[in-house]
C-alpha cells in the first residue's frame, strides 16, 4: 500500500477572498466598533456647515508653504537615496532587508524619534519622510532596473565599464518612469507632511489640530481645501524642469528649529544612553546576570504591550481591508466611463481624488472627534481611503476593456463581464494595500486607540525611550511580516506581475482621453 504524499489545497480567486472575508469576521466580533460620543450628528452638523462656509482668510500661509517644502526635500532626499540603495537591492540581501525595516516604520514613528534628536524643526519633518521613503524607492527603482529593456546595452563597444552602461543604455529608458514615480510620490509625501503637524510639526495638520480641537470648523474647512488644491494642481507646478527650482526655494523658506539643542550632543546621548535598554546601561555584557535582567525587563514589554497591541493592531487591519475591498467593487462603476457616462465619470472621479488625497490620520482624527474613541473610526478612515484608491485604479483599468457588441448591460455588465475580468488586478492591489493598512493602523495609537501605536507614545510621553524602540522594532516586524504573506499569496494566485501602484495604472493617453484630463489625480 502507497503512501499518500501530502498535498497542499490549490489557493484560487476565491478561497482567498473567502479566507480574507472569514478572518474580517472573526474580528468584528472581538474589535471595539462603539458609538460613544454623547451628539455626534450635532457636531457632524457643525463640521457640514463650517465645510460650506470656508474662512478663506484664516488660512496661515507659512504652513501650506512648509508643507509644499518639507515634501519636497524629504521626497528629493528619499529618491536619491532610495536609488543608490536600487543599483545594489537585488545584489544584497543586507540591504534588501534594510530597505524592508527602514519602510516598515511609519513616517510618525520616526519623527516621534527624531524629535529626541533634532527638536522640532526642518531636520525632523524632512528626514521623517526620507527614511522611510528611501526603503520605498530603492524597492520601486530597482523593479524598474530588473524589468528594464537591456537591448540598448548589446550594441555598446565591448570593455565598456559598467558605470557607462549604465548611464548611456539605461538611464535614457529609466529616467522618465523614475520621474513619473518620484513626482507621484511628492503627493503621498504632501500628506505626510500634513500629517506630521498633529505631533507639532509647522505644516498644515498644526493649525487643523488647533482648529478641531477648537470647533472651528470654517476655518479648518479653509485649510483643507487649500490641501485638496495643492493635490489637484501637483501635476502644474512639480515638473521635472521645476524640481530644481522647487527643491531651491524649499531650503530657502525653511523655518527655524524649536527647541532640541545641540544635534550632536542629543545624537550622541539618544545613540549611547537612551535607547540603550536599561538593563544594559553600564553593565557587564559579558555577565550572565545582566541578560537575565535584560530577558526579564523584555518579558513584560512583550506580554503587556506587544502582543495586545499587535493583536488589536491584526484585528483593526483586517476589517478595514475587507472593508476596503467591499468599498472599491461597488466605488470603482462610478469613474469608469461604461457605467458612469460622460457626465458622471468625472465627478466620480473629483469624489474619489478627494477621498483618497484626505490622510488617514486626519481622518481618523476627525472621525474620533464625532464618534468617540473607538476602532470604528479608523476601520471608516482606512478603508474609505483606500477604497477610494483602489477604486479609482480599478474604474481606470475598467476603461481599458473591450467589450462585444452583444455585451450586457447594468448590473449584469458589472457582474458578469466586468468584475471577473478584473478581479486578479483587484486581488493584487487589495493584498499590496494590505502592509500599508498595517502600517497605518499601528499609528493609530497615538490618537488612543490601542494598537501598538498607542503603547509607542504612552513610551515616549514617559520618555522611556529603549521601549519605544522595542515597540517601534515589533511594529516593523509585524509590517515586514505581513509584507511577506502578501507577496507569497501574490505568488500563489499567480498576480504577482501585475500592476499596483497608483503610478502603474492605464494613463489618461492610453484610455483614449487626452493628457490634462489627469490633473486632478
Amino acid at each position: 500500500m502507497t503512501a499518500r504524499a501530502a498535498v497542499i489545497p490549490k489557493l484560487g480567486y476565491r478561497s482567498a477572498s473567502t479566507l480574507f472575508l472569514l478572518v474580517a469576521a472573526a474580528a468584528v466580533v472581538v474589535a471595539d466598533l462603539s458609538i460613544t460620543a454623547l451628539d455626534p450628528w450635532q457636531e457632524i452638523r457643525r463640521l457640514l456647515a463650517g465645510l460650506v462656509q470656508p474662512d478663506v482668510m484664516s488660512i496661515e500661509s507659512m504652513s501650506v508653504v512648509w508643507t509644499v517644502a518639507f515634501a519636497v526635500l524629504g521626497v528629493s532626499l528619499g529618491a536619491t537615496m532610495g536609488f543608490m540603495f536600487a543599483l545594489i537591492f537585488a545584489r544584497l540581501r543586507s540591504i534588501r532587508l534594510l530597505c524592508a525595516f527602514l519602510r516598515s516604520i511609519h513616517e510618525l514613528f520616526w519623527a516621534l524619534l527624531l524629535i529626541q534628536v533634532s527638536g522640532l524643526g526642518p531636520t525632523t519633518g524632512i528626514l521623517a519622510i526620507a527614511i522611510p521613503y528611501s526603503g520605498i524607492f530603492a524597492k520601486v527603482f530597482a523593479e524598474m532596473i530588473e524589468e528594464a529593456d537591456l537591448s540598448a546595452e548589446r550594441v555598446l563597444p565591448t570593455g565598456t565599464s559598467i558605470v557607462s552602461r549604465f548611464a548611456f543604455a539605461r538611464i535614457p529608458e529609466l529616467a522618465p518612469q523614475f520621474w513619473t514615480y518620484t513626482l507621484y510620490r511628492l503627493e503621498c509625501g504632501m500628506r505626510s507632511t500634513l500629517v506630521l503637524g498633529f505631533i507639532g510639526l509647522p505644516t498644515i495638520g498644526f493649525h487643523l489640530d488647533s482648529f478641531f480641537k477648537q470647533g472651528n470648523y470654517a476655518q479648518a474647512a479653509a485649510l483643507l481645501f487649500s490641501f485638496y488644491l495643492l493635490i489637484g494642481s501637483r501635476r502644474l507646478w512639480a515638473r521635472p524642469a521645476t524640481v530644481p527650482l522647487l527643491i531651491i526655494a524649499s531650503l530657502l523658506v525653511l523655518p527655524d528649529a524649536i527647541g532640541g539643542g545641540s544635534t550632536l550632543a542629543n545624537l550622541t546621548r539618544f545613540v549611547t544612553h537612551e535607547i540603550v535598554p536599561t538593563p544594559l546601561r553600564g553593565a557587564d555584557l559579558l555577565s550572565i546576570a545582566t541578560w537575565a535582567s535584560l530577558a526579564a525587563w523584555l518579558s513584560p514589554i512583550v506580554t503587556d504591550q506587544v502582543v495586545p497591541g499587535a493583536i488589536q493592531t491584526l484585528v483593526l487591519s483586517q476589517i478595514a481591508l475587507a472593508a476596503m475591498a467591499i468599498i472599491a467593487l461597488v466605488l470603482f462603476p462610478f469613474i469608469c466611463r461604461r457605467f458612469a457616462g460622460r457626465v458622471g465619470q468625472p465627478l466620480g472621479r473629483i469624489a474619489l481624488v478627494v477621498v483618497r488625497s484626505t490622510p488617514e490620520y486626519m481622518l481618523v482624527y476627525v472621525l474620533l472627534q464625532l464618534l468617540g474613541p473607538s476602532m470604528l473610526p479608523a476601520i471608516v478612515a482606512l478603508s474609505l481611503h483606500n477604497g477610494a484608491i483602489v477604486g479609482y485604479l480599478m474604474g481606470r483599468h475598467a476603461d481599458t476593456l473591450s467589450y462585444r457588441a452583444d455585451a450586457p448591460k447594468g448590473l449584469n455588465l458589472y457582474a458578469y463581464e466586468t468584475v471577473p475580468r478584473l478581479y486578479g488586478q483587484f486581488l493584487a492591489y487589495v493584498l499590496y494595500r494590505w502592509e500599508i493598512i498595517l502600517r497605518e493602523s499601528a499609528i493609530f495609537g497615538i490618537l488612543g486607540i490601542l494598537t501598538l501605536g498607542y503603547y509607542v507614545d504612552a513610551a515616549i510621553a514617559e520618555i522611556r525611550l529603549d521601549v519605544a524602540l522595542v515597540l517601534i522594532i515589533a511594529t516593523a516586524l509585524l509590517s515586514m511580516t505581513v509584507d511577506a504573506l502578501s507577496r507569497w499569496l501574490r505568488r500563489r494566485l499567480r498576480i504577482d506581475t501585475m500592476p499596483t501602484r497608483l503610478s502603474e495604472a492605464p494613463s489618461e493617453t492610453r484610455l483614449g482621453q487626452p493628457a490634462g484630463a489627469e490633473q486632478i489625480a
